[in-house]
């Protein structure tokens, strides 16, 4: 058994794929617009993890979406070999995070805005 897809709340799919594609350097892996579906996958794993990129049109998802960003949580993690290489690539590209690297005993983490109401962790492999 393995992990085939997970999902990220977000506002509007479309305005998420777009940034999750041409900022972010995800693939997409399937595109219906006329459906809101939007699912996308790493490029450097294409055989990894599928990322739904949900709507959030429903009170339940955006109570809990709305509740975990005001906290301050991260929606989901991802996984970089550089996280200082990333965080200057992304924030030349105009990304905005809530703070500078840091590292502390779990290893070298940093948190960004994803422009789709989610506060997403990019954690170094």
């Amino acid at each position: 058994m393995r992990i085939k897809m997970c999902s990220v709340h977000v506002k509007d799919p479309a305005t998420a794929f777009d940034f999750y594609t041409s900022v972010l350097g995800f693939e997409k892996l399937l595109a219906m617009p006329e459906h809101q579906l939007y699912i996308v996958k790493s490029a450097e794993d294409p055989d990894g993890v599928g990322l739904l990129l949900e709507p959030s049109d429903n009170k339940v998802a955006a109570k809990y979406a709305q509740g975990i960003r005001a906290l301050g949580l991260p929606a989901i993690v991802f996984g970089s070999p550089d996280v200082r290489a990333e965080y200057e690539r992304l924030g030349f590209l105009g990304v905005q995070f809530t703070s500078e690297p840091y590292t502390d005993a779990f290893g070298t983490s940093v948190v960004f805005d994803d422009t789709c109401g989610n506060l997403i962790q990019l954690h170094q492999d």
